[in-house]
This record gives structure tokens, sequence and C-alpha cells, in this order.
């Protein structure tokens, strides 16, 4: 069940970086969850270096969000820059 609930909570993730950052972005809806999933280990990641989660922590949906965004914005300036040079 927590495998699913990931993959659930990482879709979510994933579509809302998407929706806050609107652009052209390749994949659909198994690109969208790992995209979240990835934001969500990410957010944890930096969630305990800073301090903000104990170990055995996971991030929340916020951090999840926001580490996706990040990713995001990583993947289209590596693509914009491929692309353009």
């Amino acid at each position: 069940m927590s495998l699913l609930w990931t993959a659930i909570i990482g879709l979510i993730a994933g579509a809302l970086a998407k929706a806050i950052m609107p652009g052209r972005d390749p994949g659909g809806l198994i690109v969208t969850m790992l995209l979240g999933v990835a934001g969500a280990l990410l957010g944890t990641f930096l969630g305990r270096t800073v301090g903000w989660y104990r170990p055995g922590e996971a991030a929340g949906l916020i951090a999840a969000v926001v580490g996706a965004i990040v990713l995001l914005f990583i993947f289209r300036s590596i693509v914009g820059r491929r692309a353009s040079g």
C-alpha cells in the first residue's frame, strides 16, 4: 500500500508542479508521476539537510511540489540550452 500511496502523491505533486510552471514538457502520466516522486525525494533530502525533517520522516506534499518544480526547472534549463546551442 505504501508504494501505491507514493505513486498517488507523486502524481499529484508532479501535476501541481507542471500546473505552476506551464510549458512544453515531455511525457504523460508516468513521467508526471516520476517527476513528483523524484521531487518528494529531493524535498526530503533538502528538508533533512536544513533540519526540517528527522531521519525516517518523509517530505509532505508542499515539499514534494517544490522539489518537483526545482527538477522541472533544471530539466528545462538543460534542454533549452541544448536546443538553442
